[in-house]
């Protein structure tokens, strides 16, 4: 591998940890929230679009990182 690849390996590798890591935190919280309430939780095909657009809010706030000058 080039020298110059290895900043797009790392990039990818701290980018799936941390995208691991923040899947697993959501989840827990999702799971004590629907404990609390001892409900089956239930998402609304709403509520899971307003999520998916959050996500994709977030993404493009990072691609924006990486071009700013």
């Amino acid at each position: 591998m080039e020298p110059k690849e290895t900043w797009k390996t790392k990039a990818l590798i701290i980018g799936g940890i941390a995208g691991l890591l923040a899947g697993i935190g959501a989840a827990l919280i999702f799971i004590q929230r629907a404990e609390s309430s001892e409900a089956r939780p239930k998402m609304s095909a709403g509520e899971g679009v307003k999520v998916g657009i959050s996500v994709l809010g977030v993404l493009k706030l990072i691609s924006d990182l990486g071009t700013k000058k």
